[in-house]
């Protein structure tokens, strides 16, 4: 993995002639990511990320967990015990050097040891689970780190919107799988990516898989296209 996201976030913090990043899917072309954009405060976050962070309680894992600015407000303004996990070697430690206690450079899937009372997956935190194939596999990976009485706090998007539609209002999706399974490319400084597999998710969709897995849902806040949702053991 050449984590091109990590690198971003390393040459943003160090000032080492950071780049935007450049995201691409296999429905949508080229896009920017300010790499900056990765370094919000509180206040630069949107109404979901906001919602999830108010409702974060007791010892907390932030699956996906970037540059760690979820994680840093956790800690330093509600005073949570905070454990930042993600797969991105630099990112872990530009999330350490900003003063992150708990920092963990780990796939969620091997992560063990330790449950929590919140887990968080923002930035459509349903994407961290590839395809409907292997939903269940993340979906009990989830459960098993989870306290009794916690809650797991997940966005998506439903991305119907992405796809034509006809006169009558029909829309046209791809035959074969999800629509909501994408490839999914980062680009940066003239290098790309292997592609990777994304999973954007209908609320109803990701309902169906979290009930089949142990998992009670209610839906917590919609903004557009985008929800969040909140997981609790059955």
């Amino acid at each position: 993995m050449k984590d091109l996201m990590g690198r971003a976030i390393w040459d943003y913090f160090h000032k080492e002639n950071p780049e935007d990043l450049q995201t691409e899917t296999s429905i949508s072309e080229l896009d920017e990511l300010p790499v900056d954009y990765l370094f919000r405060d509180f206040e630069g976050m949107n109404k979901i990320e906001k919602k999830a962070l108010k409702l974060a309680s007791g010892r907390v894992l932030d699956i996906g967990a970037g540059a760690g600015s979820h994680s840093l407000y956790l800690q330093n303004e509600r005073n949570l015990d905070v454990t930042a996990l993600d797969i991105s070697p630099k990112s872990i430690e530009v999330c350490k050097l900003r003063g992150i206690q708990k920092a963990v450079a780990h796939n969620m899937l091997e992560f063990s040891g330790e449950t929590f009372d919140t887990i968080l997956l923002l930035m459509n935190g349903t994407g961290i689970f590839q395809s409907l194939k292997v939903i269940d596999i993340y979906l009990k990976k989830l459960h098993s780190l989870l306290n009794k009485n916690g809650q797991v706090l997940i966005d998506s998007t439903d991305i119907l919107y992405m796809f034509d539609t006809d006169e009558d209002g029909g829309v046209y999706i791809p035959a074969e799988g999800y629509y909501g399974e994408l490839d999914y490319i980062v680009h940066y400084k003239g290098e790309s990516e292997d592609p990777i597999k994304w999973l954007y998710l209908d609320f109803n969709t990701l309902k169906n898989a979290a009930e089949n897995n142990g998992f009670k849902i209610e839906k917590v806040i919609q903004d557009e296209d985008s929800y969040l949702a909140k997981l609790t053991k059955q």
